[in-house]
């Protein structure tokens, strides 16, 4: 679980990432969900999409592949969202406390 101050420390290295990910309208599959997974280990930090076709609210994605995944959905704004999870091997991302 994030802290307020974790949070906005997420948010502000997000702001110059770019989104990797589109959930369409085959919404989340196990093929979308291993791409989030394989990602998560290897940025830490992702940005994903929710396309007007996807078959689910942004909130709901977000929420849905963070618990699949085991990540902490860090913002939804519009039709995107920010999940983190810290690496298993390599962590590279050091949060306030």
């Amino acid at each position: 679980m994030l802290t307020s101050k974790q949070r906005a420390q997420l948010r502000g290295m997000a702001n110059s990432l770019e989104t990797i990910l589109q959930v369409g309208k085959s919404g989340l599959s196990d093929a979308l969900l291993q791409s989030v997974d394989e990602s998560l280990e290897a940025r830490e930090l992702i940005k994903l999409r929710l396309l007007e076709t996807a078959p689910l609210s942004v909130r709901e994605a977000a929420d849905t592949v963070a618990a699949r995944v085991g990540a902490d959905v860090v913002q939804v704004i519009g039709s995107r969202f920010i999940l983190y999870r810290p690496s298993r091997e390599n962590p590279r991302i050091v949060l306030v406390r």
